[in-house]
């Protein structure tokens, strides 16, 4: 399996990068959508994490339901976590299963949080639903990867091959959106 190093182009998103697997003879369709998909969870789950702990988990609720802060507050961990930069250092892979799983999780904390008295934000924590945009790019070795074309038409045979990849996405309100809201919250 082909090992890559995804990192973000932008420079206000070195938070997003991470490891991912792929035969050598997949599209470059399928891989750019498969990486997008993971950089869509793992940024929508630093969202969430900043958002839960700047906006509902307040002193005051801290100290009425500690048991329930602390649940929620350690949700929140496991899953920035999960979906740090910290991944690639220690040489995991993300999964898109497993970032969904985490979302899911923050998510049901938050509902059983607000049932326990958690105050109700001014902004909405909304179920995240995947956007796969075709306008995003893959840039390797200073070229970009064609949708057209398979992985080992750029870095040939070799199932062992470890590359990093810079993905640039293009004109995406949404996803522009949401790193706005990670961004501006940190």
């Amino acid at each position: 399996m082909v090992r890559i190093h995804v990192k973000a182009a932008a420079a206000e998103a070195e938070e997003q990068q991470f490891l991912y697997s792929c035969s050598c003879d997949s599209s470059i369709a399928d891989l750019a959508d498969a990486i997008l998909e993971i950089y869509n969870l793992q940024a929508w789950i630093q969202a969430l994490c900043v958002h839960v702990r700047q906006y509902l988990l307040t002193d005051a609720f801290r100290e009425n339901c500690a048991g329930v802060a602390d649940v929620l507050d350690r949700t929140l961990s496991e899953a920035g976590t999960y979906a740090s930069k910290e991944q690639v250092l220690h040489q995991r892979f993300l999964s898109p299963h497993f970032l969904r799983d985490h979302i899911q999780t923050i998510e049901k904390e938050v509902k059983i949080a607000h049932s326990r008295g958690l105050p109700e934000s001014n902004t909405q924590i909304t179920t995240f639903t995947p956007e796969l945009h075709k306008d995003v790019q893959l840039i390797w070795a200073g070229k970009e990867l064609s949708r057209g074309k398979r992985l080992c038409d750029y870095i040939g045979g070799n199932e062992k091959t470890k590359i990093t990849i810079k993905l640039k996405l293009g004109c995406c309100e949404d996803l522009e959106n949401r790193m706005k809201m990670i961004y501006a919250c940190s």
